[in-house]
């Protein structure tokens, strides 16, 4: 009856700490990423949203050019194959700083691939056949889009007062704009039998 006795006292001990672990997870988990920013509440929500969007923007980007880059097929396959995926590697690279950037101005960021659903505005192209022409035709003009979000996103900064966000946003847009040049011209040559 001891043993019984003691065995209680154990798991009640074992269910406050359990209710107390639990309690202090919830804190947690509710507790605000305070990052330290010179940026007021309203800048760093208006910053941060703005950069998310561009975030999931550019992810669903980075994953409709490497779409494009494994179908690719035709006679300038080779050429096409390799720019796209040069390509899909500077958008991909930018993510990671647009993400931090969220995060050094105070706000969160995306979470998971159902929130990039949720915010992109880039289309996805899930068709079994896109030629090659009209891949990078839309590739073409989903980089001119971004460029067009990109000077909506620097707009807001430059109401905010945030410099550096929008110093970020202007070598995007420089990037962005190479793509679209890179594809316009890929697209002329072939088009005229170049």
């Amino acid at each position: 009856m001891a043993k019984n006795t003691q065995s209680k006292s154990q798991s009640g001990k074992a269910a406050k700490m359990s209710e107390s672990s639990a309690q202090d997870a919830k804190t947690r988990r509710k507790a605000a990423l305070a990052t330290p920013t010179d940026l007021g509440s309203n800048a760093t929500r208006d910053v941060g949203a703005a950069l998310n969007a561009l975030l999931a923007d550019t992810f669903a980007l980075y994953l409709k050019t490497k779409n494009f880059h494994w179908h690719m097929s035709g006679p300038h396959f080779r050429d096409y194959h390799l720019m796209l995926d040069e390509q899909a590697a500077q958008i991909l690279a930018s993510t990671d700083d647009m993400a931090e950037r969220v995060r050094k101005i105070g706000g969160t960021t995306l979470r998971s691939i159902g929130h990039i659903a949720r915010l992109q505005r880039v289309l996805d192209n899930d068709a079994e056949f896109v030629t090659p022409q009209d891949m990078l035709a839309e590739l073409r003009q989903d980089n001119l889009d971004h460029v067009q979000r990109m000077r909506e996103a620097h707009d807001v900064c430059d109401e905010a007062e945030d410099i550096a966000t929008a110093s970020l946003i202007e070598n995007w847009v420089d990037e962005a704009e190479r793509r679209a040049w890179f594809l316009f011209e890929a697209s002329r040559g072939a088009s005229s039998g170049h």
